[in-house]
């Protein structure tokens, strides 16, 4: 399946009454791709419901299958029919990942030590990110890289050692897809794998492998500094898996909720995973009326429903230490905070110049580009709030970058004038229904005229 850009798909945002009523989010983008994963390399039959049928989860999803899965959708489940670990063949073809950073770097870690060469490519945005943390530790456990554009960039080949080592490595940064590559690596090295990490990121990783049989030991000691123990070689065996809904979406729902007067929305079905839910604490610090409901488990996850009403918010200082976990949700933090009374400063996000695009800079011109005074340090954002009284009326370029593109269509449903983005095309990759969803519950969207 090939994938050409598209023509860029305007959009633009204007001012809507309350928006009301409730939305199921899609599908956690993080515990999607490694359902595909983990049931890919399990044996027996894993069966997924609630997969994100974004194009990234489907990119993986593919890959896993020119490795010798067998994946199909029946209904509303998917069927993954695993061929055990240490069995993946080898792909005749290049491992596309489009626009996948997680989907690219897990891999890398699942197949790149296997003693055959596997090559790995994406889209124009994933192809300028770099890959070194992620080889760094590969080259360590004895992968070859075989081929590999300057600076680490894809496309690129890998081919494992005859006999592969486990190895003992601290993540240099807080990174769950550094920490992830590594353990799946170690789960067909002989062994003992162990990752330190001195930031708790999320750890979707350790808590599905266990399900799916992994020996995988964690231990935290004093200082909050991690040790993950995988043992090599496990019988991984098939599962079901619940796939709940993902909090980076509901970021906008629920930050649109805040800032659009006489809002009261239910979001259904979120995961509540503690590594995930720095925003909501963030949100709540800054006055917003939210409320967890309906909490409940799955699989090992926490679970509830999320019911936010308009708030007058006030702006804080979010501490840097929460970076981890709600790097992807700066971005509408910086929307809320716009709306805020007071300034919002936003330390310790250098990680955001890594994402999709430079994030920080994106979010940055964004905001002043609608009248939004911000200041922008190396790996800060402050926000000068505006209340009720952001003009808006701006077009955002949104570099390709589905968070980007959302957070400021979320900007426009309260701003004084229309918020216009270049192109809405790919919000797809991760919230395929946001337009159709967001319209249901009285947003008020169109296609500008240019």
């Amino acid at each position: 399946m090939s994938h050409s850009r598209s023509a860029p798909i305007p959009l633009a945002s204007m001012r809507s009454q309350g928006l009301t009523g409730a939305i199921t989010m899609p599908g956690d983008k993080s515990i999607s791709h490694r359902a595909l994963m983990f049931g890919a390399m399990a044996q027996g039959e894993t069966i997924i419901s609630g997969l994100l049928e974004g194009e990234d989860v489907l990119a993986t999803g593919r890959a896993m299958a020119q490795l010798g899965a067998k994946i199909e959708k029946r209904g509303n489940y998917w069927h993954v029919e695993g061929v055990g670990v240490g069995n993946f063949k080898q792909p005749s073809e290049p491992l596309d990942f489009g626009n996948a950073g997680t989907g690219v770097r897990l891999a890398m870690g699942l197949v790149g030590t296997y003693p055959f060469v596997s090559r790995y490519e994406g889209d124009a945005s994933l192809s300028v990110r770099p890959m070194n943390r992620v080889l760094n530790p590969l080259r360590e456990i004895g992968v070859e890289v075989v081929e590999e554009q300057p600076g680490g960039k894809l496309p690129i080949a890998l081919k494992g050692p005859a006999n592969p080592a486990p190895i003992h490595y601290k993540t240099p940064m807080a990174s769950a897809q550094v920490k992830s590559a590594i353990m799946l690596a170690g789960l067909i090295i002989p062994g003992t794998t162990t990752v330190i990490e001195e930031v708790h990121t999320r750890d979707h990783t350790e808590k599905m492998l266990q399900g799916f049989g992994a020996k995988v030991d964690v231990t935290t000691d004093a200082d909050g500094v991690r040790t993950i123990k995988v043992e090599g070689l496990p019988d991984l065996r098939g599962q079901e898996v619940l796939v709940p809904g993902d909090p980076s979406s509901a970021a906008f729902p629920m930050v649109a909720a805040l800032i659009v007067p006489g809002s009261d929305l239910t979001i259904e079905n979120v995961l509540m995973n503690p590594t995930r839910t720095g925003l909501i604490t963030s949100l709540i610090e800054m006055g917003g009326d939210i409320e967890l409901t309906n909490q409940r488990k799955s699989g090992g996850e926490d679970i509830a429903d999320i019911r936010v009403k308009h708030s007058q918010l006030k702006g804080v200082t979010i501490p840097a230490e929460r970076a981890a976990s709600m790097i992807d949700e700066y971005p509408v933090l910086a929307v809320a905070a716009s709306f805020a009374r007071g300034a919002t400063h936003m330390p310790g996000i250098d990680e955001l110049r890594v994402k999709e695009s430079d994030r920080l800079a994106a979010v940055a011109n964004g905001l002043k580009a609608n009248g939004v005074d911000c200041i922008e340090g190396e790996d800060f954002l402050t926000v000068e709030g505006m209340g009720d009284q952001v003009p808006g009326g701006g077009m955002v370029e949104t570099h390709l970058d589905h968070r980007i593109a959302m957070c400021f269509l979320v900007m426009g449903l309260a701003a004084q004038n229309a918020v216009k983005i270049d192109d809405s095309a790919m919000i797809a990759t991760s919230f395929p229904s946001f337009v159709p969803d967001m319209t249901r519950l009285g947003a008020q969207f169109s296609k500008p005229n240019h």
